[in-house]
């Protein structure tokens, strides 16, 4: 464990056991972008106490309790703390200091097979980030607000292993009791789930309050998910499929392949073949309809259905062959060990790729963006997820990149930050509590050098980051990345 971790740890514990509590902290001087979409007001005094917001107003209207730590914030800019949607948390020394150095206060944990990161199965795996959640509550350990599932739950010859395997409505449903009983805060299904089972799963689910999110699966469509009550959806999956004008035809062409390839799904056949030969699929860009997509979308606005389309482990896939991407400075901070497993030479994703593949992805990275645009003017909401600790994706830098994908999706600036802070919160119902700079949230907040609503990129120019109300300055954020570089130059 790094001595900057540890140092920082230590601070936490302290002022979280330290009677009388530690001292307020006022900013002043600054511009507040609350998150609320209101027109951002300058030489705001903001006063913090007892990890939360207790006032905040212009200056001179303000009272600054006696005692306080003052801070001048004049040409800062201060947004709530920002939450990645979609990560897959690994070593708490290494993706703690990076989601908080990059002003990523919360995180939903999708689960998955990246336990390797910390070794155990995934049940094990969902017990360590259960205790780490507790441990940042209450202020033990510095780090992000966690919101987690357990594991996987896919068909029965699952894409995953570790994932809890199901063929059937009975095994769907004691899986999502299991689960509850774990204390998961939602099930994460998978892609080869059949019909029956994913339909239970939702109804299971909805019985005992437990949303329910992840990658529509082949064997329903994405209207099919929206309709069921899936509360978002990742990665964009099932979309290009559900769009396609040949989409009956699509869909019974790839569960024949899983099902060749022994994933234990059937075709629904609803398009009758003409040949006893396997399908030689169907190309989802070319038969993409703007009919369809708008009735989509609208469907999604309308059931509710979020989206995280996690654009930044898009872009990776698509531009793979692009050394920006393989040789991001980022990659500094991580273990080499980590580096070379997901080096494009030897990672199995990577590999064997054919170039031809390589422009197929392209274009449909290309697609993404415009699907993603036109989502957010059909009124879909959607949420800032990176699927960090995936290949070349660097938690907490990501989120960053996240950002200015989504604003090339044709996102204003603005609009994006609120995929990070005040839509996670309306999506996780912690409205009343984080999301936005008000009076009585609790003080997860990032103050900037520059203002993001002008520049997304301005997100990345970090003075300081609030962590319950814990002011993290930053030297410290410079301290702690350049441990993280020397722990990682030599591990």
């Amino acid at each position: 464990m790094s001595w900057t971790f540890l140092l920082l740890s230590s601070c936490f514990l302290r002022q979280a056991e330290e009677a009388p509590r530690p001292r307020d902290l006022v900013l002043t001087g600054v511009t507040v972008i609350d998150g609320t979409g209101a027109p951002p007001p300058s030489n705001l005094t903001v006063v913090i106490a007892a990890g939360r917001i207790r006032t905040l107003g212009k200056a001179g209207e303000v009272s600054v309790p006696e005692g306080a730590q003052v801070v001048d914030s004049t040409g800062k800019f201060l947004i709530p703390g920002l939450w990645d949607m979609h990560v897959h948390t690994g070593s708490k020394e290494i993706f703690f200091p990076l989601f908080l150095a990059n002003g990523v206060t919360g995180v939903r944990d999708m689960g998955g097979d990246l336990e390797r990161l910390e070794g155990g199965n995934l049940s094990v795996r969902f017990e360590m980030l259960d205790r780490w959640r507790r441990e940042v509550i209450e202020g033990k350990v510095p780090g992000p607000r966690i919101v987690a599932a357990g594991p996987f739950v896919d068909g029965p010859k699952p894409v995953w292993p570790g994932s809890i395997a199901v063929a059937d409505e009975a095994a769907a449903r004691q899986a999502v009791s299991a689960l509850k009983k774990r204390g998961v805060d939602f099930v994460k299904v998978y892609e080869v789930l059949p019909m029956d089972a994913y339909f239970a799963i939702a109804d299971e689910a909805r019985k005992r309050g437990l949303p329910f999110a992840g990658h529509v699966p082949y064997s329903v469509s994405a209207a099919e998910a929206s309709d069921a009550g899936q509360k978002s959806i990742e990665h964009l999956t099932g979309i290009l499929l559900a769009c396609s004008a040949r989409e009956a035809e699509a869909r019974d062409d790839i569960l024949e392949r899983l099902s060749a390839q022994g994933f234990g799904v059937k075709a629904k056949s609803t398009v009758p073949k003409t040949s006893t030969e396997p399908r030689r699929g169907i190309n989802l860009l070319e038969t993409y309809s703007d009919e369809k997509a708008r009735a989509l979308f609208a469907r999604f606005a309308r059931n509710g259905t979020w989206q995280v389309p996690t654009l930044s482990v898009a872009h990776v896939s698509a531009f793979i062959d692009d050394e920006r991407v393989t040789k991001s400075p980022q990659l500094k901070y991580l273990p080499i060990s980590l580096r070379e497993a997901w080096s494009s030479k030897t990672n199995i994703f990577f590999k064997d790729r054919r170039p031809e593949y390589s422009l197929v992805r392209k274009r449909e990275f290309q697609k993404e963006l415009e699907i993603v645009g036109a989502m957010h003017r059909s009124g879909v909401g959607l949420l800032a997820g990176s699927d960090a600790a995936n290949p070349y994706v660097v938690p907490g830098f990501s989120l960053h990149e996240e950002l200015v994908l989504l604003v090339e999706a044709g996102l204003s600036p603005t609009a994006a930050l609120e995929t990070a802070t005040r839509n996670p919160a309306e999506y996780l119902g912690l409205r009343a509590s984080l999301g936005t700079v008000e009076p009585g949230k609790i003080a997860d907040l990032v103050l900037l050098d520059a203002d993001p609503t002008v520049d997304i990129t301005n997100t990345r120019k970090i003075a300081a980051v609030l962590v319950g109300g814990r002011w993290i300055s930053k030297r410290e954020i410079e301290e702690m990345l350049a441990v993280l570089e020397a722990m990682a130059a030599k591990s």
